[in-house]
């Protein structure tokens, strides 16, 4: 079988879904992925777009402007009619999972050159926009146990996660995302776009908006309840309304060598899980533990791990049931901050997180074997994948 590597990865900032305060809220999602293609290949001069096998793209919310956008997005940025398209729907994991499919169709010789990306506007294409719920459902579970803040709090609840705790992990995402920020970790992952500030001053936006320099406990602390008047989970420990686009560069080994092309990382493997959609936020927990029984590896195995955090309540109680850490501050978990603070744009994010982990290997745990991402997705879907570095 033949070895997938990453060649390159590139994404957008994460902007607010705001349709007054969004830095990309007059830019199509359609347009976010061009600008990353246009970058991924400017960059790259020696693949071509009529190279590439085809293209994965994952999205979440796959309606109104983003409806089949795998296909639009691509003939839109004028790309060749020739390269396949393929829109993947894992809800969250999404991204994750164009990763894993144009992987495996490396690894068995359908092709040598494939695009993973992701997009998801969350402003313009809002959670379960035009969605038609199985009637059928509700004989499993109650309609309002469903959406997202219902199963974070949820969890809280049943994993006994303290709102103390999960304002002391936003904390400290804030603060890492920051100083990564600050020290230029991203550079090389996030390409530049023209957006508008508040009062429509166009600027370049090259980093990412939701951080909050100056985030703070006590005002943290203030904060109401954002899902039910008893609740713990506030909008401080929820990932925030996002928009953003990415897209990785994967080859074989053997083709990368050929055009003599760097990489550090190749995929070993990918476990995806279902689980109650309740408490969906828990399904990294068994996506995890389904890809280290696979390989044989222990927790103590992986070097460096991406989880993203779509609530601080389902983050932690992940990160404790796999024995990886009680709190925040992490060692070797989100190094560059997480989605609380960087924000989640859905489909994005299952391959966002492989981009960040990619950089985060090659400079600062480049002596480091493996590295996971992982994430949990509404409906109960969760999804994991392990990489290698090439040297080790």
């Amino acid at each position: 079988m033949k070895e997938c590597v990453i060649v390159d990865g590139l994404r957008t900032a994460n902007a607010r879904a705001h349709a007054e305060k969004g830095w990309f809220r007059n830019i199509r999602p359609d347009e976010l992925l061009t600008a990353v293609y246009d970058a991924l290949f400017k960059r790259n001069p020696k693949v071509k777009p009529e190279d590439i096998e085809a293209v994965y793209c994952g999205t979440a919310n796959q309606a109104g402007m983003q409806n089949d956008i795998a296909r639009l997005a691509w003939l839109a940025g004028g790309y060749p009619e020739s390269v396949a398209t393929n829109g993947i729907g894992q809800q969250c994991p999404s991204g994750m999972a164009a990763v894993e499919h144009a992987a495996r169709a490396i690894m068995c010789g359908e092709g040598d050159i494939y695009i993973a990306s992701g997009v998801e506007d969350m402003q313009k294409v809002p959670m379960a926009y035009d969605m038609d719920f199985p009637p059928r459902l509700l004989n499993r579970y109650k309609f309002e146990d469903i959406p997202m803040g219902a199963t974070a709090e949820k969890v809280a609840e049943k994993w006994n996660v303290s709102r103390k705790d999960m304002e002391n992990m936003a904390y400290w995402s804030h603060k890492k995302a920051a100083a990564a920020t600050n020290a230029g970790k991203f550079k090389k992952e996030i390409v530049s776009i023209e957006g508008e500030k508040d009062d429509g001053t166009k600027f370049t936006v090259d980093r990412d908006q939701w951080i909050r320099e100056n985030v703070s406990m006590e005002q943290m602390a203030t904060m109401n309840p954002a899902y039910k008047p008893d609740g713990v989970v506030t909008a401080a420990t929820s990932s925030p309304l996002t928009a953003g686009a990415c897209a990785l560069l994967l080859m074989s080994r053997d083709k990368a060598d050929e055009l003599g092309l760097d990489y550090h990382l190749k995929y070993v493997y990918g476990a995806m899980a279902g689980c109650d959609p309740t408490v969906m936020g828990i399904g990294p927990i068994y996506a995890a533990q389904k890809l280290l029984k696979r390989t044989g590896l222990t927790v103590k195995d992986i070097d460096v791990w991406e989880l993203n955090e779509a609530f601080g309540s389902q983050s932690l109680a992940v990160l404790r049931e796999l024995g990886l850490a009680e709190n925040a501050p992490f060692d070797n978990v989100n190094v560059w901050g997480g989605a609380l603070a960087l924000g989640h744009p859905l489909g994005e994010s299952g391959a966002r997180i492989i981009i960040t982990l990619n950089n985060i290997m090659k400079t600062d745990y480049k002596d480091a074997k493996y590295g996971v991402a992982m994430l949990c997705g509404g409906i109960g879907n969760a999804n994991a994948t392990l990489w290698q570095n090439v040297n080790k």
